[in-house]
């Protein structure tokens, strides 16, 4: 616990006090970087970075480097057994081998719970965002799992061959680690792997989210299994993950206010929440929601539309109606507002939607500023995270920031034409780009050979009045993302709790009674665990809840001012501002080659960057496109450089 806790430590103080800030900075030379250049497009790890695959290299390094110091060690602890008969010997061997892979899945798990900390600090501070991490912990579940089954297997072919399987099986050591505590955590963990592959996890979705569950489960009787020491060496990153779970639990506990809804043609809904100002996020940030009439259990995560600098008190974000959980969100919202404007009676007196959010996750900061051109390319529903970007960089440039943007081109595909109206949401800003930014949206409809609207059709996009869920509804800011002075001391509290918890624990129970058992140890060492979160944690938790409550409250007559326009919202796209910047082409996909090096040439000598955010195919394709333009053009001092950003989001 103590590398952990030291290493936050100096992580919290470099964020805190050393952050870097684009805003302020000048565009530099074009470079090449490791973090933005794909080197692996396709394949069972996706789209990996020149720099995730350095780090995927070292860390087989060290499996490597581990599996052959264990081999060597196990020669050497050999050597002291004396004299053995010939099977003996390599019944020892396999049984000390099968051991290390034990040895090195718990050195593995160590890390497996990091990415999946979504307010985790080490994150914060290497801007690694969540919906990128969870790749890695991925990775690292394929990797554990491997070496927990070559270490079950292996013991039960030792035991086989020795004629004693079963009673080896069933056996509850004190002083060594429990054998059947070790088989039902690896039934856990199997289970949860299973349902991780891709046919399993892409038809049985809730299959998997439910299953990975028995996390708690499977850590619980591991720590059983091989006792206090040895579990103490993967609890560092175990109770980051349990401080991030509990934040988010008090998180999600508040209702939280719909200030209004917005339908378009296509489907797809806008919802904007209300929340505090002092709730800080970025345009690339998105939020889990849900949505308790629809579903208790189920969390959603979509990306944020609006920009921090839209308003200091609302947020919102674009749910596409694709899914059954989308579906029945749309059909609850277009119920409750055609009661609304029909029958006319208050909302929350007919219908009322008790949603809950956790977040927002993301980048620490605001990457897409180190560029001086961009390009934005989308699938879908995949614009929602780019409507904030322009809208960030349009608020920015109004306040006469030197350091932004100058050219940005989106290049958009969708299936059909009527999706074309979530581009409405561009029509306040647009105008006001002419003479300050060059904007282009190249808009692709693939699956209509033509257009099917009259040229002079106007979409119309029913919106909704706000409604209530409660009094005083706005997000939590109980975020592990959030305030980085809070998010500190809630760190170190229960660190300091576990510590002062263990040490009573040592001193006053185990020593003065002889505490021998592995499998006790470890549900001792457990337990200091939890304390140390729900109490010690609790504690800072409940100081920060109230300390955000008086700050929310003084700025609350200012919050309640703030209010979205209940109107309805037409958008012709024909429009003068609209055909002035956008492209229309249908039944054809985007052509990436032709449009990067046309980019290229119109914008030479600049950082590039490009960031996609939709369907893994698409990703795909441009990320190839990036990695092939740059093996041609980055030799050239002349030559731009682009740089692969991806904003999809996977679990």
């Amino acid at each position: 616990m103590a590398p952990y806790s030291l290493l936050c430590l100096l992580l919290f103080l470099i964020l805190l006090f050393l952050g870097k800030r684009w805003t302020n900075k000048s565009f530099m030379a074009p470079r090449l970087r490791l973090g933005t250049f794909p080197v692996i497009v396709d394949g069972p790890f996706g789209v990996v970075s020149a720099a995730e695959l350095i780090g995927m290299f070292l860390f087989l390094v060290f499996i490597l480097w581990a599996a052959y110091s264990y081999a060597i060690a196990n020669f050497e602890l050999l050597l002291t057994y004396g004299d053995l008969t010939l099977q003996e010997s390599r019944l020892r061997m396999l049984q000390m081998t099968v051991y290390r892979f034990g040895s090195m899945a718990l050195s593995i798990i160590a890390f497996l719970f990091l990415p999946v900390a979504r307010g985790s600090i080490l994150l914060r501070i290497v801007d690694i965002p969540f919906e990128h991490a969870t790749k890695y912990h991925a990775w690292l579940g394929h990797l554990t799992m491997f070496l927990l089954t070559l270490h079950a297997l292996g013991y039960m072919l030792v035991w086989i061959i020795r004629g004693e399987l079963l009673a080896s099986i069933l056996e509850w050591k004190s002083d060594t680690g429990a054998n059947f505590a070790g088989f039902i955590s690896y039934a856990f963990g199997l289970l949860m792997w299973m349902t991780t592959l891709p046919p399993v996890k892409k038809r049985c979705f809730e299959l998997f989210f439910y299953t990975h569950q028995l996390y708690i489960l499977f850590i619980f009787f591991f720590a059983l299994h091989v006792g206090d020491i040895l579990f103490s060496k993967a609890m560092g990153g175990i109770i980051l993950f349990m401080l991030d779970r509990f934040l988010r639990f008090f998180q999600s506990r508040r209702t939280v206010n719909i200030i209004s809804t917005m339908v378009f043609p296509c489907g797809t809904m806008k919802l904007v929440f209300s929340k505090p100002r002092n709730l800080q996020y970025n345009a690339l940030n998105f939020i889990f929601l849900r949505v308790r009439e629809i579903s208790w259990l189920q969390w959603h995560p979509f990306s944020v539309s609006s920009s921090p600098l839209d308003g200091e008190c609302h947020l919102s974000i674009l749910v596409k109606a694709v899914g059954s959980w989308t579906s029945m969100l749309k059909e609850n919202i277009s119920n409750a507002v055609s009661v609304e404007s029909h029958e006319k009676i208050p909302f929350s007196a007919c219908s009322r939607i008790s949603a809950s959010l956790e977040g927002p996750y993301g980048h620490e900061l605001p990457y897409y500023l180190r560029y001086k051109n961009l390009i934005l390319v989308a699938g879908g529903s995949g614009i929602s995270p780019f409507l904030a970007i322009v809208s960030d960089i349009f608020h920015r440039i109004k306040s006469e920031n030197p350091h932004c943007q100058t050219n940005i081109l989106i290049v958009w595909a969708v299936k059909k034409s009527n999706e074309i109206s979530l581009l409405s949401e561009f029509d306040g800003i647009i105008p006001h780009f002419s003479d300050k930014l060059n904007i282009e949206i190249q808009t692709f409809i693939t699956r209509e050979p033509e257009p099917l609207l009259e040229s002079a059709e106007v979409l119309k996009v029913t919106n909704s009045s706000g409604f209530s869920s409660s009094k005083d509804g706005s997000m939590s800011i109980l975020v592990g993302s959030g305030n980085k002075i809070w998010s500190g001391v809630y760190f170190f509290a229960s660190s300091v709790g576990f510590i002062i918890c263990f040490s009573i624990l040592e001193a006053c129970y185990i020593q003065p009674f002889d505490i021998l058992s592995w499998w006790y140890k470890g549900l001792l060492f457990v337990a200091c665990m939890v304390v140390s979160v729900f109490v010690f944690g609790g504690v800072v938790v409940g100081m920060w809840y109230y300390w955000g409550k008086k700050a929310s409250s003084d700025v609350k007559t200012q919050n309640d001012r703030e209010r979205i326009d209940d109107k309805v919202v037409t958008m012709d796209i024909t429009s003068e501002a609209l055909a002035s910047l956008s492209t229309f082409r249908y039944g054809c996909r985007p052509d990436f080659k032709e449009i990067f090096e046309r980019m290229s040439k119109r914008w030479s000598g600049v950082d590039i960057g490009v960031i996609v955010c939709g369907p893994a195919s698409l990703e795909s394709s441009v990320a190839r496109e990036t990695r092939s333009q740059i093996f041609e053009r980055s030799f050239s001092s002349h030559d731009s450089i682009f740089h692969f950003n991806s904003h999809s989001f996977e679990f």
